[in-house]
């Protein structure tokens, strides 16, 4: 029996869109693109692992400046869904889709409702869900079509929006790497930046200014910006500027691979703990060197998992509570983590993915029989 095993991310990118290559280099199962003329429907659908269970990932609409850069990212956010399933002990696979467009002017009924009609064809093998740019109300559309989607609203017997519980797993994760760090899991009187106020950033803002946290904001949009500030008393900083503060912890809540050469480079903090997907621009350089220059790294897809958490009670029957005590569980998987690293000396990324792929294989294993 093959010993299951997911590769780096390193060169993912595809600039000739050689797709059988990346399918058999990544170990991605399948690659669905959908297209429909009439509603204007461009979405590509990737699946990345189904040996724990179906694949369950958002729906996202981005405005990509090309197809390869599409395939590149569905391709990413799919693979990391393997790890965030398997490492959270879910019975999901990983997977996850993109629909290409400016939000504002392709969304319509008919085009989610024609996207819900393409998920519905795959049969149970990809359950969809919300994502960057599409919401509860998109997902009902979907559901028009398919039953094989969650993240519906609450009075249709759903979750509802999940970033509540993503914020809190984020929550639970920085606490972890604080008690490991610090001495102690209390965020009162830490400096903590966060990047990006959107609906995670901004739930995580409000359990840290709770618990007494001195806080740092940035994010491109100037009224999230203003709230904050003027609500938690947040100091809000422009641009760049927030990757070298002078803080306790950084909190990376809006775009990925931002941790590359450059932005370590400037990073003062202690902690980097945040619920952006992808954060390392490339896990096997710049895990190594968060760990090298002292910074405790909190793997993205094992912290900003209550999302997939809350959604998948929502799967097997939605309980708010069970989500959010699953999501706690983040801060003792973390723990772990943190100990496995020092233990082994190897990066935090690297120990989490170990414990992922461990849990992959053994399944593996289990089902090799009748």
């Amino acid at each position: 029996m093959r010993h299951f095993k997911i590769k780096s991310n390193k060169n993912l990118f595809m600039s000739n869109i050689e797709i059988f290559t990346q399918l058999a280099t990544y170990e991605h199962e399948q690659i669905v693109f959908c297209n429909d003329n009439a509603t204007g429907l461009r979405a590509i659908i990737a699946i990345h692992n189904t040996v724990l269970g179906p694949g369950l990932g958002g729906t996202r609409i981005w405005n990509y400046q090309n197809e390869a850069e599409a395939i590149n990212d569905v391709m990413r956010l799919s693979r990391g869904m393997t790890y965030k399933a398997a490492i959270s002990g879910l019975n999901l696979g990983g997977a996850k889709a993109v629909i290409i467009g400016d939000s504002s002017k392709i969304k319509t009924e008919a085009l989610m409702r024609k996207f819900g009609r393409f998920v519905k064809n795959l049969n149970g093998k990809y359950i969809t869900a919300e994502d960057v740019n599409t919401t509860t109300k998109d997902m009902e559309y979907v559901n028009m079509e398919t039953n094989h989607v969650v993240g519906l609203p609450e009075s249709m017997g759903g979750g509802g929006d999940p970033s509540p519980v993503t914020s809190y797993g984020v929550y639970m994760g920085m606490k972890a790497c604080a008690k490991s760090v610090f001495g102690s899991d209390s965020l009162s009187g830490k400096k903590i930046a966060v990047q990006g106020t959107g609906k995670v950033g901004g739930h995580l803002l409000d359990f840290l200014h709770k618990e007494g946290a001195t806080l740092f904001i940035s994010d491109i949009n100037e009224d999230a910006l203003k709230h904050y500030a003027g609500t938690l008393g947040a100091t809000v900083v422009t641009g760049d500027e927030i990757y070298g503060l002078d803080v306790d912890i950084f909190a990376p809540c809006a775009l990925g691979a931002i941790l590359n050469d450059t932005n370590i480079a400037k990073l003062k903090c202690s902690i980097v703990a945040g619920a952006a997907n992808n954060q390392l621009a490339d896990e096997t350089i710049h895990g190594p060197l968060l760990m090298n220059k002292g910074i405790t790294y909190a793997p993205d897809f094992l912290i900003n998992a209550g999302g997939l958490i809350n959604v998948y009670q929502e799967h097997i029957g939605y309980n708010r509570e069970t989500a959010y005590r699953k999501a706690e569980h983040i801060f003792d998987v973390t723990s772990e983590i943190i100990k496995v690293s020092a233990n082994e000396k190897i990066y935090t990324q690297k120990a989490a993915m170990n414990l992922a792929e461990k849990r992959i294989s053994d399944i593996l294993n289990v089902r090799a029989t009748y």
